[in-house]
């Protein structure tokens, strides 16, 4: 069953917004789906031990921009100089929205650019929209018409 096979990376450093997205993926029962981690050091730990083991890669990876060790934005610049994750869609998930961040972020080839759900409710349908992209179900702004959107 082709399900199994979507795996959604998500870094964010703040536990409670981990633990949420957690359980709205449980709530939309998904829950093998996402793997939350706490930093861009991990993000790019698991990707390595992945691909030494040969498993599946994520088909997306979404990335809290203001992480300790290592942010969103250096994660997101490392994923993207490693040919084997060159192509994963990254997305930017973060409390703010920066537009030089955003510049940035669309420059070192990040996909789109959210700003984190406030609800529980909204959180549910992060989880959808994360999964049904990977299906293929669901397209995000291209972060190119975001920043037009703030001129």
């Amino acid at each position: 069953m082709e399900v199994q096979n979507v795996k959604i990376l998500l870094a964010d450093d703040d536990l409670e917004d981990r633990f949420i997205m957690q359980d709205a993926f449980n709530a939309i029962n998904l829950p093998d789906v996402p793997l939350l981690v706490e930093d861009g050091e991990k993000v790019l730990q698991h990707m390595e031990q992945l691909s030494q083991d040969e498993g599946i890669l994520p088909s997306l990876i979404v990335l809290d921009l203001n992480m300790p060790r290592m942010s969103g934005t250096e994660t997101l610049r490392e994923l993207k100089n490693i040919p084997a994750y060159r192509d994963i869609p990254v997305i930017i998930f973060s409390s703010s929205m920066n537009v030089m961040e955003m510049h940035e972020c669309r420059q070192l080839g990040a996909l789109s650019y959210m700003v984190k759900p406030f609800t529980y409710e909204e959180y549910l349908v992060s989880a959808q929209h994360f999964y049904d992209f990977c299906l293929k179900k669901h397209s995000f702004p291209e972060l190119s018409s975001l920043i037009q959107n703030f001129k």
